[in-house]
């Protein structure tokens, strides 16, 4: 939303003026799932994804309804039932034909709002739809990947390796997958283990973000040593 994209130059006009490291808000805070006003609003096949109604859905579809209709955020049906964990009026959407691609109005698609939430069945459904792990999303340009190393989620992280998703794509806030596990992680278990992951799939370990910092410094900066120690060994240059 305009609101959005207001606040983050903002912010990024104030650290480039303070010389501060930029916190974007997660990715479950940046999404926005329909609310219990717009959803009593629903009409249709947007209406019937809300509920996860698989029979209303086939219905509507079948009766030429509009499967990537939006609703006011740039919602689809689909978006909705993802954001709702209906897995079964996901599929049927899809079956129907809906767009597993579609991005909403913050550029967020169903994989990536799988990835946020944590939700590994939509996740692999989307993938198995056609679901592009490679698209950049979100305001801050980055990708599903990316969204899921920073939150922690192991199972998420390995399913986008397994389909391909880039390992070194760096968002505006000149962040990889890797750097945001380590910046935006908390050093324990499920951050060091997609630090594991992602090394032992070829990310490069070598890249810096804006200030010139690399993973090793940064993870040491923050005195996750146990992350540091699997870096360094794999060499990681400080």
């Amino acid at each position: 939303m305009q609101s959005t994209r207001i606040l983050r130059a903002l912010r990024i006009m104030f650290a480039a003026m303070f010389s501060i490291a930029l916190v974007p808000m997660t990715p479950a805070a940046a999404q926005t799932a329909p609310g219990a006003t717009e959803q009593k609003a629903y009409r249709g096949l947007h209406a019937a994804a809300a509920r996860g109604d698989i029979a209303a859905i086939a219905r509507l579809a079948a009766a030429g309804a509009k499967l990537d209709a939006r609703d006011t955020s740039g919602r689809t049906p689909l978006m909705v039932a993802a954001y709702g964990r209906h897995l079964g009026a996901a599929s049927a959407l899809l079956k129907a034909g809906a767009n597993v691609n579609a991005f909403e109005k913050s550029r967020y698609d169903v994989l990536t709002i799988a990835a946020v939430a944590n939700d590994i069945p939509m996740l692999k459904l989307a993938l198995t739809s056609g679901a592009n792990p490679r698209a950049v999303t979100s305001p801050y340009d980055g990708t599903a990947l990316i969204a899921a190393a920073h939150l922690g989620h192991v199972e998420v992280v390995r399913a986008l390796i397994a389909a391909k998703a880039p390992l070194d794509h760096v968002n505006n806030l000149g962040w990889t997958a890797l750097i945001e596990a380590i910046v935006l992680g908390d050093g324990g278990a499920r951050h060091t283990t997609i630090v594991k992951d992602l090394i032992a799939a070829g990310a490069n370990l070598n890249l810096a973000d804006r200030n010139g910092t690399r993973p090793l410094a940064l993870a040491r900066g923050r005195g996750y040593t146990r992350i540091a120690r699997i870096l360094a060994a794999a060499g990681a240059r400080p």
